[in-house]
């Protein structure tokens, strides 16, 4: 069985191209979404995915309307080729049911994985050389050293609560908690 699946971004979108495009591909049946492709939920992808058998294939007008993002996209179809299931997208000529086809979308999935991992050793590299130049990445401390010296010594009063001494700080108790983490664990509140 061919299935269709066509999606549009939002209700004042137009269907009719995608399903002209699809009937004209030889779609037994077509499952339509008006929704945006960041959104996890697409009800007809749902109905669509659930239909979808071994030997069927799923045809799409374009690429992105299919996935969120690239690796979403190759993740959903190599799902599908894992269970029998062949991928054409109609614009972008491309059909997994043919050797050729499986070429050109593993090449894509090298592609995007290559990408990723670029992405990945620039980010590295800006943390290593911000480091180098005395920058700690990560949030900005909420209390000077000033301030959690002066906490610890109001918590060494039996008297003194952390809630308190937080209030006085202007902190959460937890943010309080993790300043004093460092040498000595902070009393618990009685």
């Amino acid at each position: 069985m061919i299935i269709g699946y066509a999606r549009v971004s939002s209700h004042d979108q137009n269907l009719e191209l995608q399903r002209d495009a699809l009937e004209k591909a030889g779609c037994d049946l077509i499952y339509e979404d008006k929704a945006s492709g960041a959104r996890i939920e697409r009800p007809e992808w749902t109905k669509a995915r659930e239909k979808l058998r071994a030997g069927d294939t799923l045809v799409v007008w374009r690429l992105d309307r299919l996935g969120r993002s690239l690796k979403h996209l190759i993740q959903t179809i190599e799902d599908l080729g894992d269970e029998g299931i062949g991928f054409r997208s109609l614009q972008e000529n491309l059909d997994t049911t043919t050797s050729g086809g499986k070429l050109v979308f593993h090449i894509f999935g090298a592609l995007a994985e290559f990408e990723r991992e670029l992405i990945r050793e620039r980010t590295m590299a800006g943390l290593a050389a911000a480091r180098a130049r005395g920058r700690k990445g990560g949030r900005p401390r909420k209390l000077t050293d000033k301030q959690i010296a002066m906490a610890r010594q109001l918590l060494q009063d039996p008297k003194q609560q952390v809630t308190e001494v937080a209030k006085m700080l202007g902190v959460a108790r937890s943010t309080l908690y993790v300043a004093l983490r460092s040498e000595t664990p902070p009393r618990g509140d009685k």
